[in-house]
C-alpha cells in the first residue's frame, strides 16, 4: 500500500515539475521575444547613427516592461496554480532561473550591439562610398541641356537621352572603383593549409574526411612522449596506433563539437553582410582552431594530436561555413558593388530623369527619390518583422516548438522512430546540438513552406501596411512640424527620418548629396509620397515567395536561427556514461548536471571492463550497484556506487540510483544491435547479452514511453 502511495505521490510530483517547465518555457520566450524587438530597435538606430553607445541599464529599462509582465505571471501563478502546495518547493530555483536568464540575454545583446558599433564605424567608408555614387547619379539626371522639353517627343527620345548620361557614368564609377569579386572559401583554405603545411599536397585535403562523421578518432592521436615507456611500447603505438578510451573519444567528440560552435559564434560576429569578406577572416577561424587544439593538448590528456587531425576539423568546419559565408558575402556584393546595385535600381533613375525631363516640381522629384530610397530599408524591415512574427507564431502553434528543450526532444525522438534512420540517430546521440538545430530548421522551412499562403504571406501583407502608415503618418507630421516652425525642407527631412528610426535603417546621410534646397511645397512633397509608396510596397510584396527568406535575410535575422537562439542557449555537457544531455536551461550553470531519465549506456559504446561486450546497463540502475567500471583505459576500476570518485566529467553529474527506465532506449537496442555493434566493433554478449523481455517491446511502445 505504502508502495502505491509512493509511486503515486511521484507521479504528480513529475507531472507538477513538466507543468512548471511548460510555463517556464513561456516566460522565458516572452523575454527572449522582447529582447529581439529591442536589438532591432537598436540596430535601426545604430545604423542611422541616432545612437553611439550602449549600456546594459540601457537594455534593462526596454526591457523592464516584460520583466514586470514576466513577474506578475510567475507570481500569479505560484499562488493560484491547482498544484500550488507542490510548486512551492521550486519557486525559489526558478525565480532565479529567470533572474540569471534575464542577465544573460541582455549581456549577450550588449555584446552584440557593440560588437555591431565597432563595425559600424568600419563600415562607414564602404556606405558613404555608396551613397555617393547613388546620389551622384541623381544629380546627373537633372541636365542643363534636357531642360527644354521641346526636346522631348516620346518615350524613344526619353530613353535615348537617358542613356546618353548613364552609360558613361557608370564607367566613370567603375573604373573609380574596385569590383568586389566572388569568393571560393575552400579554395582559401587551401592556400593557408598550404602555407602551414608546404610539404603536404594540396590535393590530398580534397579528400579530408568529415570529422563529424568520424566513428572513432583513434587513428588521428598518437600517445604523449612522457608516456611512452619504452622503445618496444613506442614501436606497437607507431605501428598499430594509440586506442583510444570511451571517455576520450566522448571528449574529443566534445572538443569537436565545442569548436564548431564557437567558430560559427565567431562567423555570425564578422557580420560578412555588412563588412563583407577577405581571406584574414578565414585566417583568424584556423587559428582559433589551432589554438585551442593547443590547449586541449596541454589539458590532462594522454595523447596528442596528429596533423590530420588539425587538416580535418579546419576542413570540416570550413566546409560547414561554406554556404552560409557565401550567403552572406552575395548580399554584402549586392549591397556594394556599384556594378551590380546602380544596375539593379536604373529604371528607378529613369523615373527620376523622366521627371526632370518633363518640367516636375522640385518637391515632386524629390519625393520620387525618397520612395526609392526606402525601397530597401522597407524590405529588410518587413522580412525581419515576419520572421520574427513567424519564430512567435512557432513557438505557440507548432507541436515540436511549443514548449521547452524537453518537450522538443521529445518529438526529435519520435521523428527518428518513424523515419529509423540510424546515421541519424548517432548524429542526435553524438553531436546533439547539431541535431536539434537541423531539425529545428527542418521544422522552420517546413512550416514556411506548407503554410505560406495562409500564415507567411498574409503576415507579410499586414507588416507591410502597417510600415506604410507610419511612413505616411511620418510624412504628414514632418509637414506640420515644418509649418508650424517656418522650418525649411532639412528640418522636415529631420524629423522625417528621426520618426522612421526605429523601424528603418534610413537616416539624413542616405540623401547627401542630393540637391532639395529648392524643396519648398511640403504639401506636395507629402503628396507624392502618398501616391507613390503604393507602387513601391506592391513591388516588394510581389516578389514574395517560399525562397524569399533565405535571399534577402542574413542568418541571424532568419525565423529558425532566431528560434535556434532560444532553444540552445542552454546546457550541452553529456553523461560521461550513455551521452545524455544535461537538461539545465542554463548554460554553464551552477551545480550538477542531471536529467530526469537516463539511457543503456551501451548505445554510447561503453562496455564492460575487460571485455568487448557493450554494456546493458542504465546509469540509474547501475549507480547503486556493487558493478564497477573503469574511467579510462588505463586507470583502475571504480565502484558505479562511487563514480564520483573516478574525478572529471563524472564528478559533476548527479546521477540517483532507482529504476526509471524509459522503454524507448530499450527498443532502440534491440532494433539498431547490429548496426550499434557493427559501429562500436563491439558485441552485445554475455554480460551484455540483451535480455528477451527487451526484445517484446514495439516501436508503439517507445514512443509511448515518452509520453
Amino acid at each position: 500500500m505504502r508502495k502505491i502511495q509512493s509511486e503515486t505521490d511521484d507521479s504528480l510530483q513529475v507531472a507538477a515539475y513538466r507543468k512548471l517547465e511548460t510555463v517556464y518555457s513561456e516566460w522565458s520566450w516572452s523575454l527572449h521575444s522582447a529582447m529581439m524587438e529591442i536589438e532591432n530597435k537598436l540596430n535601426n538606430q545604430i545604423e542611422n547613427e541616432a545612437i553611439h553607445e550602449v549600456e546594459e541599464t540601457d537594455l534593462h529599462r526596454e526591457l523592464k516592461t516584460t520583466s514586470e509582465e514576466v513577474e506578475k505571471s510567475m507570481s500569479e501563478f505560484f499562488e493560484t496554480d491547482t498544484d500550488k502546495y507542490l510548486m512551492i518547493q521550486w519557486k525559489t530555483s526558478f525565480k532565479t532561473k529567470i533572474k540569471k536568464l534575464q542577465e544573460n540575454i541582455v549581456r549577450e545583446t550588449k555584446r552584440k550591439l557593440n560588437k555591431f558599433l565597432q563595425q559600424h564605424d568600419i563600415n562607414r567608408k564602404i556606405y558613404a562610398q555608396r551613397t555617393h555614387h547613388e546620389n551622384t547619379l541623381y544629380v546627373k539626371c537633372k541636365v542643363p541641356e534636357l531642360k527644354n522639353k521641346s526636346e522631348i517627343t516620346g518615350e524613344r527620345i526619353a530613353k535615348r537621352n537617358f542613356w546618353l548620361f548613364w552609360e558613361p557614368s557608370m564607367k566613370d564609377i567603375i573604373r573609380e572603383t574596385s569590383a568586389i569579386r566572388e569568393i571560393d572559401i575552400m579554395r582559401d583554405v587551401r592556400e593557408i593549409l598550404g602555407d602551414i603545411y608546404e610539404s603536404a599536397p594540396v590535393d590530398q585535403w580534397k579528400d579530408s574526411r568529415d570529422i563529424f562523421n568520424v566513428k572513432r578518432y583513434s587513428d588521428y592521436v598518437w600517445l604523449k612522449t612522457n608516456y611512452r615507456r619504452s622503445d618496444l611500447l613506442q614501436f606497437t603505438i607507431e605501428w598499430l596506433g594509440y586506442v583510444l578510451s570511451e571517455e576520450d573519444e566522448a571528449q574529443i567528440r566534445s572538443f569537436v563539437s565545442d569548436v564548431d560552435q564557437e567558430t560559427d559564434r565567431m562567423i555570425q560576429s564578422f557580420n560578412i553582410t555588412k563588412m563583407g569578406y577577405n581571406i584574414s577572416l578565414i585566417q583568424q577561424l584556423i587559428e582559433y582552431i589551432n589554438t585551442r587544439e593547443s590547449e586541449h593538448e596541454e589539458g590532462a590528456v594522454k595523447y596528442e594530436f596528429k596533423d590530420e587531425f588539425f587538416i580535418d576539423l579546419v576542413y570540416s568546419i570550413c566546409k560547414r561555413a561554406n554556404k552560409t559565408i557565401t550567403d552572406q558575402h552575395r548580399l554584402f556584393r549586392e549591397d556594394n558593388d556599384p556594378e551590380i546595385y546602380l544596375k539593379n535600381n536604373r529604371e528607378q533613375y529613369y523615373s527620376v530623369f523622366q521627371k526632370y525631363c518633363y518640367g516636375a516640381k522640385p518637391a515632386a522629384i524629390f519625393g520620387e527619390i525618397i520612395c526609392q530610397k526606402l525601397k530597401e530599408p522597407i524590405e529588410q524591415s518587413v522580412y525581419k518583422k515576419t520572421a520574427r512574427d513567424l519564430a512567435d507564431e512557432m513557438k505557440t502553434d507548432c507541436a515540436s516548438l511549443n514548449g521547452n528543450r524537453s518537450k522538443l526532444e521529445k518529438h526529435i525522438l519520435k521523428t527518428l522512430a518513424e523515419e529509423q534512420d540510424f546515421d541519424k540517430y548517432m548524429n542526435y546521440i553524438k553531436y546533439p546540438r547539431d541535431h536539434f538545430e537541423s531539425f529545428i530548421r527542418d521544422e522552420v522551412s517546413r512550416y514556411i513552406r506548407d503554410k505560406f499562403s495562409i500564415r507567411v504571406l498574409p503576415k507579410m501583407k499586414e507588416n507591410i501596411k502597417l510600415l506604410q502608415q507610419k511612413i505616411m503618418n511620418a510624412a504628414h507630421q514632418s509637414t506640420e512640424h515644418v509649418q508650424v516652425n517656418s522650418g525649411d525642407v532639412g528640418l522636415w527631412l529631420k524629423s522625417f527620418t528621426q520618426q522612421l528610426s526605429d523601424q528603418l535603417i534610413f537616416s539624413e546621410k542616405d540623401l547627401s548629396g542630393v540637391k532639395r534646397y529648392d524643396v519648398d511645397d511640403f504639401r506636395l512633397l507629402e503628396d507624392v509620397i502618398r501616391q507613390e509608396l503604393p507602387a513601391v510596397m506592391s513591388d516588394i510584396s510581389s516578389r514574395f515567395n517560399t525562397g524569399t527568406f533565405p535571399v534577402k535575410l542574413d542568418y541571424k535575422f532568419r525565423p529558425d536561427e532566431l528560434l535556434i537562439d532560444h532553444f540552445c542557449q542552454c546546457c550541452w555537457v553529456q553523461c560521461p556514461f550513455c551521452g545524455v544531455i544535461c537538461t539545465n536551461t542554463i548554460e554553464n550553470h551552477d551545480g550538477d548536471h542531471s536529467v530526469p531519465f537516463h539511457r543503456v549506456i551501451g548505445l554510447n559504446g561503453q562496455i564492460y571492463a575487460g571485455t568487448k561486450n557493450l554494456s546493458i546497463n542504465i546509469c540509474t540502475s547501475a549507480a547503486g550497484s556493487d558493478q564497477s567500471f573503469n574511467p579510462t583505459a588505463s586507470t583502475k576500476s571504480v565502484l558505479w556506487r562511487d563514480y564520483r570518485r573516478a574525478g572529471g566529467v563524472y564528478a559533476d553529474w548527479s546521477i540517483t540510483p532507482d529504476l526509471s527506465e524509459l522503454t524507448y532506449w530499450k527498443w532502440f537496442v534491440c532494433r539498431f544491435q547490429k548496426d550499434l555493434e557493427k559501429y562500436y566493433s563491439k558485441t552485445f554478449k554475455k554480460k551484455g547479452n540483451i535480455p528477451a523481455e527487451w526484445r517484446k517491446y514495439t516501436k508503439q511502445d517507445a514512443v509511448k514511453s515518452l509520453e
